[in-house]
């Protein structure tokens, strides 16, 4: 029997309505992070997927509907109590020019830490721990001035890591990664969702990615959704080639039952 907490979710936006200034760009999404469980959210450019992202971080606006965590409103939470249980990594960061890796993966201890208090021992276990499961730990001491795109991206995840919430929330996490990590990253994330219970909402281009990744897809097409379910359920030709425009194959292995996912160009078609 399905629990009023397990329908409520982690995190949960509520039939959002979403806009910039006012056009509206979201109408009615509901989408729910479970613990334990990867939500990827899927689409074209323009769909809605980080504007949702963000409202459930409670960085957009909500025009209509409403954001929960667990079974508490997220709105009268203080900004210290929300950061305490969700987090996000956004695509767009400032970049923290003069500061080493250490100490940029140490502002994610800031919503456990007391005003002018110093780094306490678990912060610095969360800290070491985040570092080591990104691989970041060789370069503590470097300024994040000398690092390439991909390396501050890790940088960056560490500090989300490192704030230790229950929820993760990530816009384009494997951006500005070279194949190797890309593959761990979404380990990573197989990882905190499998082993330690977290709540992941992750936004991805790469479909494949989203199939090998996630528990339950959102297809979101011009602020709408699509279709929502397992990989399986939403990674279908008929969805995917009507929201993206060309055609798509979706091959389902039969012995593990992942979803390949294949476009198929204009020219393609011709020569066939």
């Amino acid at each position: 029997m399905t629990t009023a907490t397990t329908d409520i979710g982690a995190l949960a936006g509520h039939e959002l309505v979403l806009g910039y200034q006012r056009t509206t760009v979201v109408h009615g999404v509901s989408v729910r992070l479970q613990a334990g469980a990867v939500t990827a959210l899927i689409g074209p450019n323009g769909s809605g997927k980080s504007t949702v992202l963000r409202s459930l971080a409670r960085l957009q606006p909500v025009a209509g509907g409403r954001v929960t965590v667990g079974e508490v409103d997220a709105s009268p939470l203080s900004a210290k109590e929300f950061a305490r249980r969700v987090t996000l990594l956004s695509q767009s960061r400032p970049h923290p020019s003069g500061l080493s890796v250490r100490d940029v993966v140490a502002f994610g201890r800031h919503p456990h830490r007391r005003r002018f208090a110093g780094l306490s021992d678990d912060d610095r276990q969360a800290i070491d721990h985040a570092m080591s499961v990104t691989g970041v730990t060789s370069m503590a001491g470097r300024s994040v001035d000398q690092l390439s795109g991909g390396e501050l991206q890790r940088v960056w995840l560490a500090t989300c890591l490192a704030q230790d919430t229950d929820v993760l929330l990530l816009d384009e996490p494997t951006n500005h990664l070279d194949l190797r990590y890309q593959v761990e990253t979404l380990d990573l994330v197989r990882d905190l969702a499998d082993h330690h219970g977290t709540a992941l909402g992750v936004v991805l281009h790469d479909l494949n990615h989203a199939a090998a990744v996630a528990d339950q897809v959102v297809l979101l097409d011009r602020g709408k959704v699509r279709a929502a379910g397992t990989p399986v359920e939403v990674l279908t030709p008929a969805h995917l080639s009507e929201v993206y425009g060309l055609p798509i194959r979706c091959l389902v292995d039969p012995e593990t039952g992942a979803v390949r996912v294949e476009a198929q160009s204009s020219h393609h078609q011709r020569r066939r």
